[in-house]
């Protein structure tokens, strides 16, 4: 935010007319409508007497919730990577198990839906990739807490940070052999 939108949320907050605050800071209410208006900006004498009426920190006044606001998880945005997770999840399974059955049982037709299933999974996966970028979340503690709303402190964000690069292997690997797994499942099922 910037300093005139604190300002006023302040003043509005605590109730004060612009005239109430201007007597309490010693300016003229034209300056606190300046401020407001980010015509022009406190001195820091007027900042610190801000500070101290609103009962907020400098850094607060002058910055504003922005670590907040950058903290603060849109529902929205929870519920559509839960879908799209979703979505992707089911996909994923598809991909590993239905290859082998859909060629034999159903020849290029087969093939060309498990290519549209796979076209749709890895769509999904980009745009699923897309929101762990966005809001920093890659291991599995993130993902958690991100979809239930929560926020890590800092000792356990610098922990997950230190897990990101292994657990990325670890995560391809298993993947890896899971779909080896499953693809001799489906050889010897099927064959």
């Amino acid at each position: 935010m910037e300093i005139g939108k604190q300002i006023k949320k302040h003043r509005t907050e605590m109730k004060l007319s612009q005239d109430g605050l201007a007597e309490k800071i010693f300016v003229s209410r034209q300056t606190i409508s300046n401020w407001e208006n980010n015509k022009n900006y406190p001195d820091i004498k007027s900042l610190l007497l801000l500070s101290s009426l609103f009962n907020v920190s400098l850094d607060v006044l002058v910055k504003g919730d922005l670590e907040k606001m950058k903290e603060k998880i849109n529902a929205e945005d929870i519920s559509k990577f839960k879908r799209e997770g979703n979505i992707f999840s089911i996909l994923l399974i598809l991909m590993i198990i239905l290859p082998i059955p859909l060629m034999k049982f159903m020849g290029n037709t087969g093939i060309v839906i498990w290519a549209i299933i796979a076209v749709l999974g890895i769509y999904y996966s980009i745009r699923v990739e897309k929101y762990k970028k966005n809001f920093n979340i890659q291991t599995y503690k993130e993902i958690v807490a991100f979809i239930e709303g929560k926020s890590l402190d800092d000792s356990e964000k610098n922990q997950e940070y230190g897990k990101r690069l292994y657990q990325k292997f670890l995560l391809a690997i298993g993947a890896g052999l899971a779909s080896i797994t499953i693809g001799f499942i489906m050889i010897y099922i099927l064959f």
